[in-house]
């Protein structure tokens, strides 16, 4: 099939339950009973327990289910506003197609039943590939512990490899906490919420009755194997150090980690680990104003580099993300696209439409004054592999981009912002945008100069702080009320953090539209989104409430057949009909 059924197939030979990975159940069960009971002579050698640790990263890519799920989708076949400023300002809407059936189930926040493990971009391709990861490194910790209880004296590369697999094992178990729970509270609150099954032990039978515990107890698992893991990373296992999980990975990720559990001062302990006190290492944060970049492949083949210094780290995945995102039902489109990419009136950081979508991040639109076939990006551009050219059949892949020094650099100012350091918090917003409007050369000032603007402290009082709501972007203009009522009562934005957190909002969105890591914000902020769809001849619209049960994805269908507990207690459905005006002839331009 591809890598991901590769690993679980040799994997399998050595027992995982069904109950997590129900492809197992493709192979016949003489198959399975014919497989020699005991393998581990494959990887009773440092060299091999190393090369079965890289083969162990997931394979799946979670950016499309993340974004399906978010605010930055719409459904084509609900009238909407366009997203160019420069079309004429009337709602309209688009007969276009489902790209998949289950893409239908995803917005409107259902079980995605019409998906399995074989397709791409599905919940059941995320939770086979980040399980089977998991069977993998627990199968090579497990070949280490018995290669010391064998009186081997382990050697640095051996702790080394060690220390990632722990950190593999920590990261799979996090993003299908991020997918498949609800968001992290506090101790006492994620310990009514269901979590996830935390497995560190290899299976030796088709069925184990896993206990899926709960938030808190999975997160303190991560946090062992995480902090287990962060002293014995290093960057010497490997001749390629960012398509593994290299020092600085590791503290991206351990910042991730503590800023989903808001401990703010390790965030940023973390992210200075990465980024030093040296100012120079910015440039970590660099724009794609380029006059070498002018295809989308182009700025594709560097958004995927691993030299370019924006990527910490880098996986190869099977995605087909960047085909159903665009020209289909289902896009970044009219008001998401606007509010996704900054589109305000009156900005005080850019004016026009193309120059930040074309130049500073690589997008491509493609829209006109009668169609608008939502957007994309060049950072998930597709390179296919065909295994059989006549037959047009092959494997669609795709680099995923986990960790960033634009992300890490954002992640550190919300550290900041919640310690009550604005000062510091506004700088690292000042630096993520100036670094990418001081880039220009002269002649490229020249040319867009007059679009972009500095950020400057002013910026927090005079646009991210008026008492009123600019637009749906904007979150809030006191105390972060939604936070203190949906999410927990120990989780409080203050008065005066908000106009930062605002700015920050705007910033995250814009630097990770369509990279599938808004929805983690929707959660973890506690912020309330509604989707609007079509469904039988009538519009609909869908919100996803603070403390919804819908905010965990539920299980596929294979694993709650197999006897995993679902995620969902009760089904749920609060959809509301709406009339929407066909068309709106007092709806001012954008400016």
């Amino acid at each position: 099939m591809n890598k991901t059924y590769h690993i679980l197939n040799k994997v399998a030979k050595k027992g995982m339950s069904a109950l997590l990975l129900a492809p197992l159940a493709l192979v016949s069960c003489n198959d399975f009973l014919d497989q020699v009971p005991d393998e581990r002579a494959e990887i009773n050698t440092e060299t091999s327990v190393v090369q079965l640790i890289a083969s162990a990263y997931p394979t799946a890519s979670y950016m499309w289910l993340s974004e399906l799920l978010s605010d930055n989708i719409i459904d084509n076949m609900v009238p909407h506003m366009p997203t160019s400023s420069n079309a004429k300002q009337v709602l309209s809407h688009y007969n276009y197609g489902s790209y998949a059936m289950w893409d239908d189930e995803l917005f409107r926040f259902e079980p995605a039943t019409q998906a399995t493990y074989n397709d791409w971009d599905s919940p059941g391709m995320l939770w086979n590939a980040y399980y089977s990861s998991i069977a993998t490194v627990n199968h090579a910790l497990k070949a280490i512990d018995e290669l010391q209880q064998s009186g081997t004296t382990l050697s640095e590369k051996v702790r080394w490899a060690k220390a990632e697999a722990l950190m593999i094992r920590a990261y799979c178990h996090f993003m299908l906490a991020q997918f498949f729970c609800q968001a992290y509270k506090d101790e006492e609150q994620s310990s009514k919420d269901i979590g996830i099954p935390y497995v560190t032990e290899v299976e030796d039978k088709v069925l184990v009755d896993y206990d899926r515990g709960t938030v808190a107890d999975t997160y303190r698992k991560i946090r062992a194997d995480l902090e287990a893991a962060l002293p014995d990373i290093t960057d010497q296992l490997y001749e390629k150090p960012k398509w593994h999980f290299n020092v600085n990975a590791a503290h991206a990720f351990a910042a991730r980690f503590y800023l989903t559990v808001r401990e703010w001062k390790k965030v940023v302990e973390q992210a200075d680990a990465v980024f030093g006190s040296d100012p120079s290492l910015y440039t970590m944060n660099y724009s794609l104003f380029t006059k070498d970049l002018s295809t989308f492949s182009d700025y594709g083949k560097v958004w995927q580099n691993p030299t370019t210094s924006n990527n910490i780290m880098l996986m190869a995945t099977y995605s087909v993300h960047s085909r159903r995102s665009w020209g289909s039902r289902y896009s970044c489109a009219g008001p998401a696209a606007r509010a996704a990419f900054m589109y305000h009136a009156n900005s005080h950081l850019f004016s026009g439409y193309a120059v930040p979508t074309f130049e500073i991040i690589g997008f491509t639109a493609a829209s006109s004054s009668t169609q608008d076939y939502g957007m994309t990006t060049s950072r998930i551009d597709e390179e296919f592999e065909y295994s059989d050219k006549t037959a047009g059949i092959g494997y669609p892949h795709q680099i995923l981009m986990p960790f960033t020094g634009n992300i890490l650099l954002l992640e550190r100012a919300e550290a900041k912002i919640m310690q009550g350091d604005y000062t510091g918090g506004g700088q690292d917003l000042m630096d993520f945008w100036n670094f990418q409007v001081n880039s220009l050369d002269a002649d490229q000032k020249k040319e867009y100069g007059s679009y972009l603007k500095e950020m400057t402290p002013a910026i927090f009082t005079d646009y991210y702080s008026k008492t009123t709501k600019l637009n749906d972007n904007i979150l809030a203009d006191s105390a972060w009320e939604c936070t203190k009522k949906n999410i927990t009562s120990s989780y409080v934005i203050p008065a005066a953090a908000v106009p930062y957190m605002n700015c920050l909002n705007d910033l995250k969105r814009w630097e990770t539209a369509l990279l599938g890591m808004r929805y983690f914000d929707l959660k973890r902020w506690g912020m309330e989104w509604s989707h609007q769809f079509s469904q039988d001849g009538k519009i609909y619209e869908m919100k996803m409430e603070g403390n919804d049960p819908r905010r965990a994805v539920e299980l596929p269908w294979e694993a709650i057949s197999a006897g995993m507990q679902k995620s969902h207690p009760y089904p749920y459905d609060n959809r509301v009909e709406v009339v929407i005006k066909e068309e709106s002839d007092d709806v001012a331009p954008m400016q």
